[in-house]
């Protein structure tokens, strides 16, 4: 899945975003394009859930 995270601008961004998503799936994948602000995550979670997780560090998605 992937999310638009307009807040997302550099690699301390990247890297909050990565500790809140392993936090919820430990195997998670995730990749970034900072330059357009994507993140795409391969997750066993449901897109809400990871979206309210983005949300909760700061990082709303869209």
């Amino acid at each position: 899945m992937e999310f638009n995270v307009p807040d997302m601008s550099c690699g301390h961004c990247a890297g909050v975003i990565t500790k809140t998503l392993k936090a919820l799936d430990a195997s998670a994948i995730i990749s970034f394009d900072l330059p357009v602000k994507k993140v795409t995550v391969q997750t066993t979670q449901d897109r809400e859930t990871v979206a309210a997780a983005l949300a909760e560090a700061g990082y709303p998605a869209n």
